[in-house]
């Protein structure tokens, strides 16, 4: 068994949005938004495609296999950083689920768990700020 779900992988190799189902037929799109005013910075955005979703791509769906989802997406942003390597920040946002009221969300705080499976802390420093995420490459 995979430890993450299939990627497909934009048809240009620098493309910009992959894409996974899940073995309950969720669809996964996960996005990398360049910045205008810093092309070495990412935004991204990730979220499901299904129509029974469509009032809420950040849904929660679930289905039992959050672990998988998540590995696929780190596997995701490996992939992007391999092909991008000039990249020196990365940016995201957990949403709130309906009713949570912390400071975090605990979707931020699954993706922080997640981060040091790809940043590796002596190169890279992250910013937490409520649920917003930065990593930003250190200068040496």
């Amino acid at each position: 068994m995979s430890d993450h779900y299939h990627i497909v992988k934009p048809n240009i190799p620098t493309g910009q949005v992959y894409h996974f189902v899940t073995e309950y037929e969720v669809e996964y799109e996960v996005r990398f938004a360049r910045k205008k005013e810093n092309i070495l910075h990412a935004v991204i955005a990730f979220g499901v495609l299904n129509d029974e979703y469509e009032e809420d791509e950040y849904a929660l769906t679930n289905k039992g296999d959050v672990f998988k989802v998540m590995r696929t997406i780190i596997e995701i942003l490996r992939v992007y950083h391999e092909k991008h390597p000039n990249t020196q920040v990365f940016e995201f946002t957990g949403i709130f689920k309906p009713g949570e009221a912390a400071e975090q969300s605990q979707r931020t705080k699954l993706y922080l768990r997640y981060l040091p499976r790809i940043f590796d802390f002596y190169k890279w420093d992250l910013i937490a700020d409520g649920n917003k995420i930065v990593i930003r490459k250190k200068h040496k």
